[in-house]
């Protein structure tokens, strides 16, 4: 007999109910994506009577017991042991519904009792109490249909394996929910004050439209003990926060933005877990959820716990809560944070602190095989969803197919290029010739993956600055360095990620305490920088040629890559029609006159985007009407120029228009 026979064995012989026993078969074989349906609290109404079923992993324990409001929390709701590898289950019958009610298990290992929330609990309370809240499922009338059909359609052919969405725009508004706006502009320090997921989706859903954003990305919204993890770490995975809401209140939200056509994204945190007591930490008395051995356990730096991947039953957990908030709360994408941290053995750790893999290597080979399933398992249901990495290192193929040997993501955030690009605009423009290469390097890379862009919260606090608080010069230097910073990312190959507040230039680092500082709106400055953000946003939307190509050479080619002594670069980006723009970026404070741009191979062009226009606060150094170009070689396409003034700290682009192109002489 196999393994997998005893197992299946051992399951049936308790002789429950034979779907339940397929549900444990597979739960413990780390194959069921529905564990949700399976552990945790649910109800079932018959007759006059509500009928509760509970069930709880806890292999290790001696005893579980059930306690809530409705036994005054009070011992003596035994569980049963239901499978030979740590399920349990209780079934409680009440006259009443209990939903909304307080509950946990009482867990005894080894004579030590202690409290544990439920880890597939749907509801829990708050920030002041731990526990999980029984919830009964309302019908929820969703209104996205349409939405979902058209997001369907950036699946291409029968087999469902082509992603269009990788020549569509992409332009993600990251957001805390917490601080984008508070109720009556009031602190949430004390626990209090937060909106509710209807009055943020009522304001965020327009706002984001308005400024031609096509998805907002949310730090994690899932049950969290402590604001000041910023909701990283989670205790209840399968709970939307009770900061802001009921589950159904969280449906609310993503069916108004989908109503606008907004895409919604959740940050996940798959990597890793905290210690509070009543959650996933030691969850039965012993490692649990977690790696066995000090050597994988512990996160010293974070202070947290490592998911051990490498469990059948954690993979089922993990796998089934991604698909969860797919199913139910019919989100568009997962970011996955921390990847790296599951990678590497050695992340974080010293010398002889980390055990090396079997073939004497620092590759995690249990999370490369963790996030290979995790992703064919998700997009063999959800082909048209995005699956986004953060993975801060060099990691080859993360958003190349499994079936390639990739992780199977669909992009990545590019950190290099934020790291770089970040370092070029904070230095003195006198000494930026020395750094020019942090303009040009990326691109030795950018295509090798399928890349985001980010501006993330990550970049905006612990004494990094603001976005535009790390532009180098005096006021309105700064803000012309910012708005030639975004006009830089929109046109560069790749994705694009902005964190709330960049949009206006709030000076002040982000507090997830406090809301963003709208305020500074009523400044004129601050004003003309966010009207300069929605027109740059939608003039990406309206020009394919910034990234209906985005991971070819085919859209992208360098007309002045090494112009390091003027702080200029320039390169033209293309559509698949072949449509052109040319993108001018100039990183110094100086005008220069009669600048030539060549070679071009269209005879006429005209500005389409400036970013130093008095409307957007710059000085108002344009060109208008048409802008002709000179044949140096009639023999040669491609030999043609042209001349324009380029503001200093601005961004310029060209397009042609009239003929397509010019055809060289014989």
């Amino acid at each position: 007999m196999t393994k997998k026979d005893k197992q299946a064995a051992a399951l049936t012989k308790t002789g429950h109910a034979k779907q339940n026993d397929m549900a444990a078969y597979y739960f413990h074989q780390g194959t069921n994506t529905h564990a949700y349906d399976y552990l945790g609290c649910h109800v079932k109404k018959q007759d006059n009577a509500y009928e509760y079923t509970f069930r709880v992993w806890a292999p290790n324990a001696e005893s579980v017991e059930l306690v809530g409001d409705f036994n005054n929390w009070q011992p003596g709701y035994t569980l049963a042991r239901v499978t030979d590898m740590g399920v349990w289950e209780y079934k409680l019958t009440s006259e009443e519904s209990l939903d909304g009610e307080n509950y946990k298990y009482r867990i005894t290992n080894k004579g030590r009792a202690f409290l544990k929330a439920d880890p597939y609990a749907f509801r829990s309370e708050t920030l002041r109490g731990t526990a999980s809240k029984i919830y009964e499922p309302r019908m929820f009338k969703w209104t996205d249909s349409l939405w979902r059909a058209r997001r369907m359609k950036t699946v291409a052919n029968r087999g469902r394996t082509t992603r269009e969405f990788f020549s569509a725009p992409l332009n993600i508004y990251e957001v805390h929910l917490g601080s984008w706006k508070t109720r009556d502009h009031k602190t949430t320090q004390n626990g209090e004050n937060y909106l509710n997921y209807r009055e943020i989706a009522n304001e965020l859903g327009p706002y984001a439209k308005q400024m031609g954003y096509t998805h907002v990305e949310l730090l994690p919204i899932m049950e969290h003990p402590f604001d000041g993890s910023w909701g990283y770490q989670v205790c209840g995975y399968y709970a939307p926060t009770a900061r802001y809401g009921t589950p159904d209140d969280f449906k609310y939200f993503v069916d108004k933005l989908h109503s606008l056509g907004i895409g919604v994204i959740l940050d996940w945190v798959p990597a890793h877990f905290p210690k509070d007591a009543h959650g996933l930490y030691e969850f039965d008395g012993q490692p649990l959820y977690e790696y066995q051995g000090r050597d994988r356990m512990e996160h010293e730096v974070w202070g947290t716990r490592f998911f051990d991947v490498a469990r059948n039953e954690v993979e089922s957990f993990l796998i089934s809560n991604a698909l969860y908030w797919l199913r139910e709360f019919h989100v568009d994408g997962l970011r996955v944070d921390a990847v790296a941290s599951m990678l590497y053995l050695d992340y974080d750790r010293k010398p002889g602190e980390w055990i090396p893999n079997r073939n004497g290597g620092n590759e995690n080979l249990e999370a490369v095989a963790f996030f290979q399933k995790l992703n064919t398992t998700l997009f063999a249901e959800f082909p048209d969803v995005l699956m986004i990495a953060e993975e801060s290192t060099a990691w080859p193929m993360v958003t190349k197919p499994v079936a390639d040997g990739g992780l199977g993501f669909n992009f990545k955030w590019n950190m290099g290029w934020s790291n770089d690009t970040f370092d070029y605009v904070e230095t003195d423009p006198i000494y930026r010739k020395y750094k020019h290469e942090r303009l040009t390097f990326p691109m030795m890379y950018s295509l090798g993956e399928n890349y985001i862009l980010p501006v993330s919260h990550d970049e905006v606090v612990h004494g990094k600055r603001s976005l535009i608080g790390k532009m180098f010069g005096d006021y309105n230097e700064k803000f012309a360095g910012d708005r030639l910073f975004m006009a830089y990312q929109i046109c560069h190959p790749g994705k694009k990620l902005t964190f709330m507040g960049c949009e206006y230039g709030q000076f002040r680092e982000w507090d997830y305490q406090n809301e963003l500082e709208w305020f500074m709106l009523d400044y004129d400055m601050h004003s003309k920088l966010q009207k300069y953000s929605a027109a740059l946003n939608r003039f990406y939307l309206e020009n394919r040629e910034l990234w209906e190509l985005d991971f070819s050479w085919n859209g992208f080619e360098w007309i002045y890559p090494d112009m390091n002594e003027l702080n200029i670069i320039a390169f033209r980006r293309m559509d698949k029609k072949g449509g052109e723009l040319v993108a001018l970026f100039n990183f110094a404070p100086v005008e220069r006159k009669d600048f030539v741009v060549e070679p071009l191979s269209h005879v006429r062009y005209v500005e389409v985007f400036n970013s130093d226009r008095v409307e957007f606060g710059g000085s108002g150094i344009l060109n208008e009407g048409a802008l002709d170009t000179v044949a140096l070689d009639p023999k040669d396409a491609k030999s043609r120029r042209l001349t324009l003034d380029l503001p200093g700290m601005s961004a310029v682009i060209l397009k042609p228009v009239g003929k397509v192109k010019v055809k060289p002489q014989e």
